[in-house]
């Protein structure tokens, strides 16, 4: 099995936006999400490492403006977090 990490060149390749989002807990804009409306087969993998993280057949809309997918390739290479800052709870998943 491929062995993922995070080097400094990776994250030295990230956009600003995806280091802020990735690197800095930042949220994009709602609507804005590079593969929102992309609706081709695939697995959503992180930016940095290239780990799988998501099937895009998980894939659903939530009415956020928002990517969101209901179950990770793995639950234990992904973290939870309850969001309750914008007077809503939110799970936010890194």
């Amino acid at each position: 099995m491929k062995s993922h990490t995070k080097s400094d060149a990776a994250i030295a390749a990230l956009t600003p936006e995806q280091f802020r989002v990735t690197g800095q807990s930042g949220t994009k804009k709602p609507g804005t999400a590079e593969h929102l409306n992309d609706n081709e087969p695939g697995i959503y993998v992180d930016v940095v490492s290239g780990e799988p993280l998501f099937a895009s057949s998980d894939k659903f809309d939530s009415g956020c403006g928002r990517r969101s997918l209901a179950r990770p390739i793995e639950p234990a290479h992904i973290n939870k977090l309850s969001d309750i800052s914008h007077g809503m709870v939110r799970n936010e998943v890194r």
